[in-house]
């Protein structure tokens, strides 16, 4: 008994420091920055990027869903990150200072002209391209895969 004691508490500090030992840290997730329109617009403009519109209401199912499967997932952070200025856009919310260049719009305005008029419903994706001030329309839930796919068209065509 006394030999096993023995072992024991000579193994005793090694155990002690391999409890308290730190965890390996794990590489940091990426994430999606989201911009306010007027900082994402201007920063897509300058460094050449698609700006990627996520029109949503606070109401809409879809787009918490979107936000949830597709936004979140890390493929598609990296591919957004990479090649995108994402900005969420809620046209619900009363706003006036919407900078487009030179022109400033309200919330229902923009919307208008990024709809093109008419009804898209939500959520909707609109692809802003500033060198060909072109803007191509999404409209509908995507899941991850359906996702890559039109974020992968939406670059070959800024590249056209």
């Amino acid at each position: 008994m006394y030999l096993k004691l023995k072992h024991i508490l000579a193994a005793a500090p090694f155990l002690l420091l391999m409890a308290f030992t730190p965890a390996k840290k794990a590489a940091p997730k990426a994430e999606l920055k989201w911009y306010e329109w007027n900082e994402g617009y201007a920063k897509a403009t300058k460094e050449g990027k698609i700006v990627l519109v996520d029109a949503y209401t606070d109401w809409c199912g879809w787009c918490k869903k979107m936000d949830r499967d597709t936004y979140a997932n890390a493929e598609i952070i990296k591919k957004i990150n990479e090649h995108f200025i994402p900005i969420k856009f809620n046209p619900e919310i009363p706003y006036t200072d919407y900078k487009v260049g030179e022109n400033t719009y309200n919330n229902q305005e923009l919307f208008y002209m990024m709809t093109r008029g008419e009804s898209t419903g939500f959520p909707t994706v609109y692809y802003i391209y500033t060198k060909k001030m072109s803007i191509f329309v999404d409209p509908g839930y995507k899941g991850p895969d359906a996702f890559m796919q039109a974020l992968d068209a939406a670059i070959a065509e800024s590249k056209k």
